[in-house]
């Protein structure tokens, strides 16, 4: 979740209580950019079951915009830190700046091999490339990943699942339109899924079009109940076990 994002800036208290009461008991907030950290920090600092990730969103690519490797070893030290990115490639709205975000995320993959944290890795438009990096990457060296918010192809998810790695769901596998994305994760073994909200963004149905928040995940795992063909209660144990795996929480 974006819990620093100026759309919960008002209740931000009532959405982590209502998550809370939904049994969600840990909420893993992402920091996109330099300039929201202080206010991702003070949240995970003040809040028990809030912790956070770190690294530069490659729409966030520009000059003077980016986190340095020292920035992101040292905050790594930090009690409430547990995981690296998001980072990746986005080409949907353009390619232009395709060099500078290969550059930024080989950046946060050695930081993730560094600091032994799991790599949160965003991946749109770019299934070509993102596949030759990660393969190239961890033949380098291994690291932990997850794809984030994943909607990506069939060649990815069998990648993502070749290289140990895990396979994060949101609130898209419940549009309508998503059929291929629910083929694709009948093929994903359930030791390899989490899910998420990605809050505010992507509310799963009944919420399509509105604010997101923590406790909707309840209708990813619904879906992921109907996917899988098991009830919703073990679905949420075996992810709740994933996320502890992963992130060492």
């Amino acid at each position: 979740c974006h819990l620093d994002f100026s759309t919960f800036d008002e209740d931000l208290n009532d959405i982590i209580v209502r998550a809370q009461k939904a049994g969600i008991n840990i909420m893993l907030t992402i920091c996109t950019k330099p300039s929201d950290l202080e206010k991702v920090l003070k949240i995970a600092e003040n809040y028990d079951s809030v912790y956070f990730a770190c690294g530069l969103h490659p729409l966030n690519i520009q000059e003077g915009n980016t986190f340095t490797y020292k920035q992101l070893i040292d905050l790594s030290h930090h009690p409430k830190m547990i995981g690296i990115g998001e980072t990746g490639l986005d080409y949907f709205y353009s390619s232009d700046t395709a060099e500078p975000q290969k550059k930024s995320f080989a950046l946060h993959i050695e930081i993730a091999r560094r600091t032994k944290l799991p790599l949160i890795v965003h991946s749109r438009s770019a299934d070509s490339d993102m596949i030759k990096i990660l393969r190239r990457e961890y033949k380098k060296e291994s690291f932990k990943c997850v794809m984030h918010c994943f909607s990506s192809g069939l060649e990815l998810a069998n990648v993502a699942i070749e290289l140990g790695f895990y396979v994060s769901i949101s609130g898209i596998a419940t549009f309508p339109k998503s059929i291929e994305l629910r083929q694709i994760l009948k093929g994903i073994p359930l030791d390899r899924i989490l899910v998420e909200t990605d809050s505010p963004y992507l509310a799963p149905v009944p919420f399509r079009g509105k604010r997101n928040e923590s406790y909707y995940i309840k209708y990813v795992l619904n879906k992921l109940s109907e996917i899988y063909n098991i009830s919703e209660t073990k679905i949420a144990e075996i992810t709740n076990q994933n996320s502890i795996d992963l992130f060492k929480i």
